[in-house]
């Protein structure tokens, strides 16, 4: 039988196996899901922005 994979908890770094009973894959936990998702709401994650993508779009007709 094949061992499951073991993966890192982006939040608290507790490995644990990749299983699809885990309803809250990649992290381990339900509570490590939700702090996530709290700095997300609460702008302490960015994602990057290229300068070209915050410019105007060039329409030509």
């Amino acid at each position: 039988m094949n061992k499951p994979l073991i993966v890192t908890c982006p939040h608290c770094g507790k490995e644990h196996p990749w299983q699809s009973s885990n309803l809250f894959r990649p992290f381990c936990s339900e509570r490590c899901k939700m702090i996530d998702l709290g700095k997300w709401a609460n702008e302490e994650y960015r994602v990057e922005q290229r300068e070209q993508d915050l410019q105007e779009p060039d329409h030509q007709a």
